[in-house]
């Protein structure tokens, strides 16, 4: 009778264990499996792409590319807010702080939860709905990340922001492809079209999660997209290095020099890098007087492109 009931018992705890996975796996897998799960790429323009437009068509482009700076925040985040809000920021069309709670030091939007996937919802949805007629280009970032605007706006040049593009530094759970926040993230205005239309079926954009193990907001983000056919894209310059990075410039260096003694700068990053991640605030400001202000007297410097602030800006 007592091996009967142990029995018994390993079999419910099995069979709830089963049922367990089953709920997982479905959840993830279900209704928004594609025909592949080949990694999806997306690169930038060639030097010569841009060279070969004429000069009105360059001009055209370097104006109809407007990005708009979604920056997540806590209170804890406050040393790093105020590096982010004095150096890269002002490089956006136009960048705004999300903050989980009211903070009196900074303005910011209030978004009421600690919840880093409540918050990347909360804030996609003011977004779209205050500014989808003002800018064609969402960037996500956290408030230890560094970005490039203007080299985002390059790689941003052959996208048509009316198709759906979701991107950055890519990565892979299972058979979904998402992409790692810590980069930052990409979305054009139909992707954040198609994003708001989602967030109101909560089955397949739930707000809290339908499973026992939560997923990430990255990852949540990555399936809501999928439902509405939207696929990461692992962002790449035309030699195919990332540009999206999700360690700092020191980190990748090291890691150059360890597994590339001889070619330490081919083996570290891309000459057109959008993104760093994991700056501690003095090194940004390190990091913006290395990419803006610092100048070898003499060498001229002729991009075929310009990229200007918006009028009234306080853009470096």
């Amino acid at each position: 009778m007592i091996s009967e009931s142990g029995a018994f018992v390993k079999g419910m705890m099995l069979g709830g264990v089963f049922c367990v996975l089953v709920t997982l796996f479905g959840h993830i897998k279900m209704d928004y499996s594609t025909k592949s799960h080949e990694h999806r790429h997306l690169q930038a323009p060639k030097k010569e792409d841009v060279l070969n437009l004429s000069e009105d068509e360059r001009l055209g482009l370097s104006h109809s590319i407007r990005v708009y700076c979604i920056i997540l925040v806590k209170p804890k985040d406050l040393s790093y807010w105020a590096a982010v809000r004095e150096t890269w920021s002002k490089h956006c069309d136009k960048a705004e702080f999300y903050s989980s709670e009211k903070v009196k030091v900074f303005n910011s939007i209030v978004l009421d939860t600690e919840d880093m996937w409540l918050m990347m919802r909360k804030a996609y949805k003011f977004a779209y709905e205050n500014y989808k007629d003002d800018y064609n280009w969402f960037f996500l970032a956290h408030p230890t990340t560094f970005a490039i605007i203007e080299n985002l706006k390059y790689f941003l040049l052959k996208q048509d922001s009316s198709q759906p593009f979701y991107t950055g530094r890519t990565e892979t759970s299972g058979d979904l492809q998402y992409v790692n926040g810590d980069g930052g993230v990409v979305l054009s205005i139909e992707s954040l079209r198609r994003l708001h239309k989602v967030f109101e079926d909560p089955d397949k954009c739930p707000e809290q999660g339908g499973m026992i193990w939560k997923l990430s907001a990255d990852k949540q983000l990555a399936v809501c997209l999928k439902y509405t056919g939207v696929q990461a894209e692992n962002a790449e310059d035309s030699e195919r290095k990332d540009i999206f990075n999700t360690k700092s410039v020191g980190s990748l260096i090291k890691e150059a020099m360890s597994s590339h003694p001889q070619q330490v700068v081919e083996g570290c990053c891309s000459d057109m890098a959008i993104t760093f991640s994991g700056l501690a605030p003095n090194h940004m400001h390190v990091m913006m007087y290395g990419v803006y202000r610092l100048r070898a007297y003499g060498h001229s410097f002729n991009d075929a492109l310009v990229f200007l602030p918006p009028s009234g800006s306080d853009n470096d």
